[in-house]
């Protein structure tokens, strides 16, 4: 979904010091590995690429996406393969950090070993990003043949932590509010996706019944005073994906989108691209989309990456380094 042309602003976004911290691998699977898997069968990106695309429901999504990231992700080696190029192209875009998923499906449905592909994510790092792993876990993702591997997880050294995702509408069920208070407890940050399709009740709910640290997008939010007022209570940011948000059908536009009016409430909200595979977007397009579509001003879309180096799961030594490259970008001498 790349602007029809570069704002003012684009050489500055190019030179601004970014960070990604929403971000599934699956949903990042560069096209050209999926071209030269099956050249007849993808022979051209989808159609859900196009600025005005609309996906019908998160279902409608979710087929394509697992239509094509499952015909890709098989073993730990492609992981890999996959996960050097989304790095690569962290990098093409001056991005320092990134925080990135695996889902636990491709271990339930996919029989792969999850140890073996957070192992192969994490040698795929290159030299100038810093990457942390979480694994995702849909809502009804603990059968029985999963608990022990699930538990195991928080055991997984490089594991960042754990991520919530999948449909929203399916409850929590019980080893969700076990699994996650055992997570922080072995060190681990906990994620959770809400806001987008159930609205700001559930992002209230994964708060106070599984006490997750970070929000993956909170859009909705803005629907209740009192669910953003508990967020910046707790300190706890929203990592939201504008491009998504506008082709699943969460917001009608960009101009509509509510990230500038959780940032006036202090809500810490950071920009990622969530699943580019399906939304054909990049990092540069969603900074160009605050600049275009929503009139972010230079010094605001500075504000949005540091708020990406404020959360980011890193020492403070290196958190004021990057801080400071920022800021000289922002104000050259």
């Amino acid at each position: 979904m790349t602007p029809a042309a570069p704002s003012l602003h684009a050489d500055f976004i190019c030179r601004l010091p970014k960070t990604e911290t929403h971000l599934h691998l699956e949903g990042a699977l560069p096209w050209e590995l999926l071209h030269g898997l099956e050249a007849k069968r993808f022979a051209k990106p989808p159609a859900s690429w196009a600025a005005d695309f609309r996906f019908e429901s998160f279902a409608h999504f979710e087929r394509e996406l697992l239509d094509m990231a499952f015909a890709w992700f098989t073993s730990p080696e492609r992981y890999h393969q996959a996960a050097k190029l989304v790095f690569q192209r962290h990098l093409d875009q001056n991005v320092r950090y990134v925080e990135i998923s695996f889902a636990s499906g491709v271990i339930e449905f996919g029989g792969v070993n999850g140890r073996e592909v957070l192992d192969a994510i994490l040698a795929a790092v290159p030299k100038g990003l810093v990457v942390r792993v979480f694994l995702g876990i849909h809502h009804n993702g603990c059968p029985p043949k999963m608990r022990p591997i699930l538990e195991d997880s928080l055991s997984w050294k490089g594991l960042a932590g754990l991520d919530l995702h999948g449909v929203e509408s399916v409850p929590l069920e019980d080893w969700t509010r076990e699994l996650w208070p055992a997570a922080r407890k072995a060190g681990k940050f906990t994620k959770a996706h809400a806001g987008e399709f159930c609205g700001p009740e559930f992002v209230r709910q994964v708060i106070e019944e599984l006490g997750a640290q970070r929000i993956e997008h909170g859009e909705r939010a803005d629907e209740d005073p009192a669910v953003i007022a508990l967020a910046v209570k707790h300190g706890i940011a929203f990592d939201l994906c504008p491009i998504s948000n506008v082709k699943l059908g969460v917001t009608p536009s960009l101009r509509e989108h509510s990230l500038r009016h959780l940032r006036k409430e202090g809500v810490i909200c950071t920009i990622s691209t969530d699943d580019p595979l399906c939304f054909g977007n990049t990092l540069q397009d969603e900074y160009e989309a605050l600049a275009q579509e929503m009139g972010f001003t230079r010094a605001e879309l500075a504000d949005v990456a540091r708020a990406g180096f404020k959360v980011a799961l890193v020492d403070e030594n290196l958190r004021a380094e990057w801080m400071s490259e920022l800021n000289a970008v922002q104000e050259p001498a």
